[in-house]
């Protein structure tokens, strides 16, 4: 059964991308509409009024931001040049060092090679974002994910109380109350990091984007913006975005004080991250061990795409559940005392 199950979701892992995102908003916002249930509201108009204002916060934040990340794309790509003469002059020094120690064909190897590389990778990057925007099946998630999810979102947020009562009523009666115990456990380790860890993220976001603007470094806003989003997978967000904002740092900027000003944005970003946003908005009640974590984002992602990467977070809190509660199972069983517990 659960072969079966997994051959399905990869066989239709690009149709299930926009009823597995649209389960995500709903399981998202359905303590908003709890909420509002108990202050009156019937659950079909909180659910409208959620959606509604969901939907106008989305909208709204991307007539800002396409444009002002539209902007920042054109800017760049017009001074690349100026980028790689400049990383140019930055070299030369390292080349004159380089050229009293070793040959001179030597020196020259590796002066194309760094060339080439630079090459490749703006290469790379340029094949990449053609591909992201001209691909047919691309577009097709695009779409998928603007028309379906919403609807998708607003049905299961509707019904969600009534999908929760009906699968209970399905559950075998000897092992209800067992099933129901680990289902409230796999949900507060969800609740704890999906919207604890997401409000992390957007926080996280927000600030790099901010601060490296502030700054002044190029494509600070996207970059910014990609490292908080990222950070959902421990340390490489953080560690991605640095490396690329000290990389276009190193090229735009010839003082010493904007580079030390990049790397204080991070190392501020990471301060607040550990001491308070983490501690405050995930807390330790989570049990995901970050390990246990990129294992199976990484493993999801390889194996069925981008709603691998979804369905990543809720299938590990689940198995971290099971471990845990076979694990005491297991303390509490003759197999661990050697006779019966008494």
């Amino acid at each position: 059964m659960v072969l079966l199950a997994l051959l399905s979701v990869y066989i239709l892992r690009t149709a299930l991308l926009p009823f597995v995102a649209g389960a995500a908003v709903a399981y998202f916002l359905d303590p908003v509409a709890d909420w509002l249930e108990r202050h009156g509201l019937s659950r079909l108009v909180a659910t409208i009024l959620i959606t509604f204002l969901f939907l106008m916060v989305v909208i709204g934040i991307l007539l800002i931001l396409v444009p002002a990340l539209q902007a920042e794309i054109v800017g760049f790509v017009h001074r690349i040049p100026a980028y790689a003469q400049a990383i140019a002059r930055r070299l030369e020094p390292l080349v004159s060092q380089a050229a009293e120690f070793l040959p001179k064909s030597q020196v020259q190897k590796l002066t194309d090679g760094a060339s080439g590389m630079f090459s490749n990778v703006l290469s790379w990057i340029f094949d990449l974002v053609r591909s992201l925007l001209s691909g047919g099946a691309a577009l097709i998630n695009v779409l998928s994910l603007v028309v379906i999810a919403p609807v998708v979102a607003f049905y299961l947020l509707r019904d969600w109380d009534a999908i929760v009562t009906r699968i209970h009523d399905l559950l075998p009666r000897q092992h209800a109350g067992t099933i129901v115990e680990l289902a409230r456990e796999s949900d507060t380790v969800l609740a704890g990091f999906v919207r604890g860890q997401a409000i992390v993220c957007v926080s996280l976001g927000t600030f790099y984007a901010v601060g490296l603007s502030l700054v002044g470094l190029d494509l600070g806003l996207l970059v910014g913006l990609g490292a908080g989003l990222i950070s959902f997978v421990p340390y490489v967000g953080t560690i991605l975005g640095f490396v690329i904002s000290m990389g276009l740092a190193f090229a735009q900027f010839s003082d010493t004080l904007h580079i030390a000003l990049t790397a204080a944005v991070f190392a501020l970003g990471q301060f607040l991250e550990g001491n308070f946003l983490s501690p405050w908005l995930v807390g330790n009640r989570v049990g995901l061990h970050p390990v246990w974590m990129i294992f199976a984002l990484l493993s999801g992602g390889t194996l069925f795409g981008f709603v691998g990467i979804l369905m990543a977070v809720p299938v590990a809190a689940v198995l971290g559940v099971l471990v845990r509660f076979s694990l005491r199972r297991y303390r509490n069983s003759h197999l661990y005392h050697g006779h019966k517990p008494t």
